[in-house]
């Protein structure tokens, strides 16, 4: 197959998952079963070939990130109903003062949304943002708007995600300097498209309808006994800590050991979030008085809401493994080789059309590498862990009404379509953009 050809098909793929998806109003898992399916025999797969691929490549991915994506929610669902998460914000909010609330609120994105997918975090945060605007008569755009866009930095940039974990796989990228440069590189730009941004769009927004929610939030918060700061952010940032110690013990012990051992399966993604899990059920759930049954409830009714998620992972881990087999993947690398294109733009460009067309960051992510990654396997032009960055980057780009997010923000914050396409979509593209901007410079001089 020649490239002109392969590049044609996909990029036919691309714009027909943005068609169905966007103007047909599709189901987002159908469109990509029925894509990935449909391409792979255009390219002469026989048809039960095509169907296996797809299984191959969705159950491969759902192998990686469906305990992350079960247990991150489970932990996300503890601090939500213990108030683990309020303590965490109040108690920075309080230190931050009224005039640097919303680089308060940032920061709170930024830690809680370590640990948990935007929509989760989002969930857990808003009510703080709610009670915070009406304590100290700050719109609550103000406050909304730099959490939500910390959260989405987190969410596209920094490990332990399930999808830039699986970015990190497909790149060969490490662990732990992956999540070095996503706090670095990832802070700057929290701040821009976050306080710095709201700062400006806030006023052109025009009058803003207080949410119904709002009332529910701010009387059913002010009113609950809160765990500890510190048992709280023990709690949430447990994880990331056991994954930064599993990625030092190859500088401190020597291989074989026991402790390396020891460390190395508690820095396991998977280990290190049962851990972080278990601990919540324990130290959260009994400092608050629940129940077992209480705990059980929690953690068994907070799984539904994954199912969605779950399958639009799978379905772009299908999606990918039908470009591999069917040489569409490897006839983009020969052309990407020869024409000499930036690896890190054309993951960057992946990512933001996937993004368009499913409306999901982690489909956008999981499709761009598995496309990307061939590439980097056989040119190693790129530094693997900014490669793994700027696909996240672009994966976040233009959320519109295919984006959960889009819809959440809009329904908590009162506004209407025009409101949330000229603050949040402008919020998301403005952190595609910068991560294009710092990351493309930076891989000139990190390999």
């Amino acid at each position: 197959m020649t490239p002109l050809l392969a590049t044609g098909l996909t990029s036919s793929a691309i714009v027909a998952l943005i068609v169905l998806i966007g103007w047909v109003r599709l189901n987002p898992f159908i469109t990509l079963f029925v894509v990935s399916i449909g391409l792979a025999m255009i390219t002469g797969m026989p048809a039960p070939a095509a169907i296996s691929s797809f299984e191959a490549g969705m159950g491969h991915v759902l192998g990686h990130v469906a305990g992350v994506i079960a247990m991150g929610t489970m932990l996300g669902k503890i601090l939500a109903e213990t108030g683990g998460a309020d303590q965490i914000a109040l108690t920075i909010s309080r230190i931050a003062g009224k005039k640097r609330l919303s680089w308060a609120m940032m920061v709170i994105g930024l830690l809680v949304g370590l640990p948990v997918f935007f929509e989760v975090g989002f969930v857990l945060l808003i009510p703080l943002a709610m009670i915070l605007s009406r304590r100290n008569d700050i719109a609550l755009t103000r406050l909304a708007f730099p959490m939500a866009a910390a959260l989405s930095v987190t969410h596209a940039m920094v490990p332990p995600h399930p999808a830039t974990l699986l970015a990190c796989t497909a790149y060969h990228a490490n662990t732990a300097r992956t999540l070095f440069w996503g706090i670095v590189i990832g802070t700057p730009i929290a701040a821009i498209a976050g306080p710095v941004y709201t700062r400006l769009i806030v006023p052109c927004l025009g009058h803003v309808e207080p949410s119904p929610l709002e009332d529910q939030f701010t009387h059913a918060r002010e009113s609950k006994k809160l765990p500890s700061f510190l048992l709280s952010s023990f709690t949430l940032l447990a994880p990331v800590a056991l994954m930064l110690g599993g990625a030092m013990a190859d500088f401190i012990w020597s291989q074989g050991s026991w402790i390396y051992d020891l460390l190395h399966f508690l820095g396991n993604m998977d280990i290190a979030l049962l851990v972080a899990t278990l601990l919540s059920f324990w130290l959260l759930g009994s400092v608050c008085g629940f129940s077992r049954e209480t705990i059980l409830r929690f953690s068994n009714e907070c799984l539904a809401p994954t199912a969605t998620i779950m399958l639009l992972i799978g379905a772009g881990g299908g999606f990918g493994r039908e470009l591999i087999d069917s040489g569409l993947s490897h006839a983009i690398t020969d052309m990407a080789l020869n024409v000499h294109v930036p690896l890190i733009v054309l993951a960057w460009l992946l990512a933001l059309l996937v993004r368009v067309a499913t409306g999901s960051a982690t489909v956008a992510t999981t499709t761009a590498s598995g496309i990307v990654g061939p590439i980097l396997a056989t040119s190693h032009s790129v530094s693997p862990e900014l490669l793994v960055i700027v696909t996240g980057a672009g994966s976040v780009g233009l959320s519109l009404m295919n984006d959960a997010g889009f819809w959440q923000m809009k329904e908590y914050l009162g506004m209407n379509l025009k409101q949330t396409l000229k603050s949040w979509t402008a919020i998301e593209s403005l952190i595609a953009v910068l991560g294009l901007m710092i990351c493309w410079p930076l891989s000139w001089f990190i390999h």
